[in-house]
């Protein structure tokens, strides 16, 4: 019996080495697999990158020597779509400009309204006030809150200085 243990024990180990070895066999296999396939697809992009470099050359104008006229042709009207949809971009763009802009224009023209409407509403202080800081002006308000100044050129020292109007220049 105990020779029966000991064979059982011997073709147990067998099979378990022999199912290890399948394993690690198949490992390799999926690893060769898996590598050939990593190798298959770094040969495909280095491929791939060649040719972009050759066609970013041509259509930077460079080699096309050995270009002929189809190809000359099909690198013109390539170029000429690329053109328009970048026109077509720019235009977006300005025109996305030019409406911020007249939004902006618009906030402050209605700004502008409203300080005038403010100022018109103390035209009376500043008048007074401008009068009194401003000894060598004159200040006029007319009917729209509009604010004139005339404005004088002293000569000389504080205490001997003679007021001179300077006529407006047209």
């Amino acid at each position: 019996m105990s020779m029966c243990i000991y064979i059982y024990s011997l073709i147990a180990n067998t099979i378990e080495r022999y199912q290890r070895r399948v394993k690690e066999t198949g490992l390799n296999h999926k690893r060769d697999d898996n590598s050939q396939q990593a190798r298959d697809e770094i040969y495909g992009l280095t491929k791939k990158i060649e040719q972009l470099e050759i066609s970013k050359r041509k259509l930077l104008g460079e080699g096309i020597d050995a270009c002929s006229i189809e190809e000359l042709q099909q690198l013109e009207n390539q170029l000429e779509r690329g053109l328009t949809r970048i026109r077509a971009k720019k235009y977006q763009l300005l025109r996305e400009e030019i409406e911020k802009l007249k939004e902006e224009e618009r906030n402050l023209i209605k700004e502008n309204t409203e300080l005038k409407e403010k100022l018109h509403g103390m035209g009376a202080i500043v008048v007074a006030s401008s009068s009194s800081t401003l000894s060598s002006a004159e200040v006029n308000m007319d009917d729209n809150g509009n604010m004139e100044v005339e404005t004088g050129l002293f000569i000389g020292p504080p205490e001997t200085r003679q007021w001179k109007k300077i006529p407006p220049q047209n």
